[in-house]
């Protein structure tokens, strides 16, 4: 049985800038009109990031549209939201993010069972060479397939 997952926002800035360490799963709190604006994948990660305090986890600077049909039940865009995880994850996190380096990034934003869901990311910050050696990598191979599909037509 497979589970049926739509992956409404994805945060492709974070893998530029980061290094994901570990990657959890976390609930969120929303609003009704929030939910349907989610749905309607009118949301954008790119700015985001995400804090422990009082031992909740929070989400920050994550725009969620308002909803068109809202009229004065819309929600303020960029409102911090908090994230339900376990306890014992808390923890975990709040220890790892006190490490020097270490941050919460939000990686994409899901809807898996009818719930929406937000991938959660532990993350180190790249230097600017990291990022430099990753794109000549990508270059790199992207150039090695293409000689090797060319090779492969001319086989044929």
């Amino acid at each position: 049985m497979t589970e049926e997952v739509k992956v409404v926002a994805r945060n492709k800035k974070a893998y530029h800038d980061f290094f994901i360490e570990e990657k959890y799963e976390a609930g969120i709190e929303l609003m009704g009109t929030e939910v349907k604006s989610i749905r309607n994948s009118r949301v954008n990660l790119r700015e985001g990031y995400i804090k422990v305090e009082n031992g909740e986890v929070l989400l920050y600077n994550v725009h969620v549209s308002t909803y068109e049909q809202g009229n004065r039940y819309n929600h303020d865009p960029l409102r911090t939201r908090k994230l339900l995880m376990h306890r014992r994850e808390i923890n975990r996190l709040f220890g790892k993010v006190k490490e020097k380096g270490y941050t919460l990034v939000p990686l994409q934003m899901y809807i898996k069972k009818g719930l929406i869901k937000v991938e959660v990311g532990l993350a180190r910050g790249k230097k600017k060479h990291d990022k430099r050696e990753v794109i000549a990598e990508k270059t790199a191979q992207r150039e090695i397939e293409r000689a090797f599909k060319e090779k492969q037509h001319k086989l044929k």
